[in-house]
């Protein structure tokens, strides 16, 4: 019998970059070594960000004795893909009182943006023969573009987002992105902020991309992260979700708990799906739960089951609210100290968009020849394009890290 394997033709894909600073990290042995690149949401002792709420919550359902193991419906736990698409577009949205919104559990944010992925690609190019153009953004989260070609898009495009001279979005050429784009395209966008950048579009930035998508006829596909690690406010970080539907769009939205519950192992997310109509839903519905059956015929039930007994208690949300406040504002006090930091030390530069931006994580603005120094000089490592999650700075490390940037940029000028 031959020793060759009937997968000896099988590719090593290349190493992502995050992957390759966490294994680099992990091999280091200084004992100063800091690792900014962080997935999870960490707290000011530098360890995951538990919230006390959410275990006491996790004990009382695996403890009680109503509960069974049966499957989920294929659609996922109805208590939580109600209360879940409220707390996305609103209990009082116009599309949930004409009974044209609904959501659909997935195992994580990811599996909610991979589920609609695979819908668009079997039943939205039905009215367009040509092959349907998605666009992501310029840069985008590292499985974005991936998700949509696994699901049979061939056509992935980039829209520009960050100008690395302006430290902030680069909307004329966004704008011109968007402008030649084919009509009826799919455009990834982002609730506040933006992923991997931590910018945001004003407000009249948002009409202007709402008004073009609507002559264009592109549709929209929103990605739903962390809702209130932004600004601490979970309605004002949905507003230009909410202006969409406000707007008439039929759209969807991949939706994810990892972060503001804290559920990374549990695997938590939610696709919610706008139509014209309550007839287009059931329709839509219809063909997600064949796609279901043939993927995980049902999702995970703890994390969901902890997501609606918070949301549906009023007593239990409040305390969430506040603690997602809590942390906003931890995140927002790193991003001025850090700023703050640089400036007192005169490094080289401008650091004002390290306020300006929002949210878990940040484009610092270093280039690689700084990124490197940080790592191999510093024992600092953080993404290959400057990216910086700020909840894994903290009073511990953080005069140590702008003490380093300060270095690394002064010796990248010098050199």
């Amino acid at each position: 019998m031959s020793d060759l394997s009937v997968f000896s033709e099988t590719l090593k894909p290349p190493v992502m970059s995050y992957n390759q600073s966490l294994e680099a990290f992990k091999q280091d042995k200084d004992f100063a070594k800091i690792f900014l690149g962080h997935r999870d949401c960490r707290t000011d002792d530098g360890l995951p960000w538990v919230i006390p709420l959410i275990k006491t919550t996790q004990q009382h359902i695996s403890n009680d004795p109503t509960l069974n193991h049966e499957h989920l419906p294929l659609l996922g736990l109805p208590e939580f893909t109600r209360v879940a698409t409220e707390l996305a577009i609103g209990k009082h949205s116009i599309a949930l009182i004409e009974n044209r919104a609904g959501g659909i559990q997935t195992p994580g944010g990811t599996g909610a943006l991979w589920l609609g992925a695979k819908f668009l690609q079997q039943w939205y190019k039905v009215n367009f023969p040509k092959q349907t153009a998605v666009y992501v953004s310029l840069p985008a989260w590292d499985t974005h573009g991936g998700i949509f070609q696994n699901a049979g898009f061939t056509d992935i495009r980039s829209y520009h987002y960050w100008d690395c001279m302006e430290m902030g979005i680069g909307m004329k050429e966004l704008v011109i992105d968007l402008e030649d784009a084919p009509d009826n395209s799919i455009v990834v966008l982002h609730c506040t902020p933006n992923n991997p950048t931590g910018m945001d579009f004003t407000p009249q930035e948002w009409i202007q991309i709402a008004n073009l998508m609507q002559k264009k006829k592109l549709f929209p596909f929103f990605h739903l992260s962390a809702q209130g690690l932004a600004s601490g406010d979970l309605d004002r970080d949905v507003l230009p979700f909410r202006f969409f539907i406000e707007q008439g769009f039929e759209l969807f939205c991949a939706q994810s708990f990892s972060k503001n519950f804290g559920l990374y192992e549990k695997s938590v997310g939610n696709l919610i799906v706008v139509a014209k109509n309550n007839k287009t839903l059931l329709s839509i519905r219809s063909q997600l739960e064949i796609i279901i059956r043939l993927a995980w015929w049902s999702p995970p039930a703890l994390g969901a089951r902890i997501v609606a007994t918070v949301l549906n208690n009023p007593a239990i949300l409040a305390e969430w609210k506040e603690n997602i406040k809590e942390m906003a504002e931890h995140i927002m006090l790193m991003r001025l100290k850090l700023k703050e930091k640089l400036r007192t030390l005169g490094t080289l530069g401008t650091w004002e968009h390290l306020t300006t931006q929002m949210g878990l994580y940040s484009f610092s603005g270093l280039n690689a020849s700084q990124v490197d120094i940080l790592r191999t000089k510093r024992h600092v490592y953080l993404g290959a394009n400057g990216q910086i999650n700020m909840s894994s700075l903290n009073s511990g490390n953080i005069d140590y890290v702008a003490q380093c940037i300060h270095e690394a940029v002064n010796l990248s000028y010098l050199g």
